[in-house]
Order: structure tokens, then sequence, then C-alpha cells
């Protein structure tokens, strides 16, 4: 499995610790899940659920009802010479009748990953207008990355590697194409956000829960491995 970044010696200097809230976004079965848990436990189960980690039952009004939303939420750290990154990861839904609920999960998030399948050419799509949203509606200096997920499917692509990375361009994203089964390129894709995060200013729990929006008192979502455990 690939370093999550270099590591610094003990006893030079003290490490600054970062910590930022990142969103996956994207369509119902993309696998946005098995990325969260390819990264933050190394392991991959064909059989995931839509969700993983700690399950939140959050109640929410949606349409005049309450329903129960699944969310997951999960931490894990890259380290980058002198300071550490903690991402709180927010795992979503990717049901459209959750739509209208999604600005209160990335509301605040400083990291967003939009995933696709490469197989299925309508999440690619979907993948578009989840961009566009959070352009027009998150955090305006919020780094988005774009993940074309299941490379390990090749032999059944629908969207070129070219198409993806021509729109990831000239929309200013990051781009990698991924695979939660092997673990191609998902510590890379974190690495690769984390480089691209502002280490000015040191983050904490109790800023980061201002920006939340649900709950997480009673959360035990940390995860047992440390900063830049394989």
């Amino acid at each position: 499995m690939a370093s999550r970044g270099s590591a610094r010696p003990n006893g030079l200097g003290q490490t600054k610790i970062c910590q930022f809230k990142l969103v996956l976004l994207g369509d119902m079965a993309v696998g946005k899940s098995s990325l969260v848990l390819r990264f933050v436990k190394g392991q991959f189960d064909e059989f995931q659920e839509t969700t993983i980690g700690v399950t939140l039952q959050v109640p929410m009004l949606y349409s005049r009802a309450v329903e129960l939303v699944r969310t997951a939420f999960l931490a894990q750290s890259v380290c980058l010479d002198d300071t550490t990154v903690k991402f709180e990861i927010w795992d979503t839904a990717g049901q459209e009748r959750y739509h209208s609920l999604a600005p209160m999960y990335y509301r605040g998030a400083q990291a967003a990953i939009v995933v696709f399948d490469i197989t299925k050419p309508e999440t690619f799509e979907r993948a578009k207008a989840w961009v566009k949203e959070l352009q027009r509606q998150a955090s305006p200096n919020i780094v988005i990355a774009l993940a074309g997920n299941k490379s390990d499917l090749a032999e059944r692509r629908m969207v070129e590697y070219e198409e993806a990375q021509t729109y990831a361009e000239d929309t200013g994203l990051l781009f990698m194409e991924t695979s939660a089964k092997t673990a191609m390129n998902v510590n890379e894709l974190f690495l690769a956000i984390a480089k691209k995060m502002p280490k000015t200013d040191t983050q904490n729990l109790t800023h980061a829960a201002r920006h939340r929006g649900v709950n997480l008192h009673d959360a035990e979502a940390q995860s047992s491995r440390g900063c830049c455990g394989n």
C-alpha cells in the first residue's frame, strides 16, 4: 500500500496539526464507502453496504415526513513533513431523494471528493452536477477532487480517462482514476488533497463542530490507526 506522505523524523521540531472536513458525493453504488474504507482501514469488502463505520441515525424532515438518513463519519490523518493533516471524512448517501439534504453535509467542508463509476456514464454526468453545485454553494476555497472509481473494471469502461481529465482541467479539479478493490490511487488521492489544503491555521474539534450541521456528540468515529499507519 502506498505511503500517506513522508513521515518527519522524531525529535525535529514540532508537528503542526491541521484538521479539515472532507465530504464524498456521488451517485449510489459508485464506491464512495469503499474508497473511505480502503483509505481509513486498508480494507475492501465486495459486499460493502451503502455506508460504513459509525452509522448515525439522524431524524430529519424530508417531504413533510421524518426519515432516518444514514451517514458515516470517520477520521484519518496524512503526514506531510512538519504538518499532520487530519481529515474528518463524511460519507453520504447517494440516493437522489436525499439530494435536498446534501447542503447540510458539505456546509463548512474544506474538501470534497466527487466520485463516479467509469463503467456508468450517467454517474459521470451526475458528478458534473455535484461539482457545479459545490462550486456554486460550498465554501469559496473548497478543494474539489474528481475520482473515476472502479478502474479495475477497465474492460467495461464507458467514460474515457481523457474525457474526465479534460473536464477536470477545465473546471480546476484534482483528478485521479481509483480502485477501492485494488487500492489503486486511493492513498494518492487523499495525499494530493492534503497537499492542496492551507496549512496556516491549526484546526480543532471545537472549530469543526461549529460547521457540521449534525450532532456527533455520541459518535465514536476515530480510526484505531495512527498517523501514516498502514
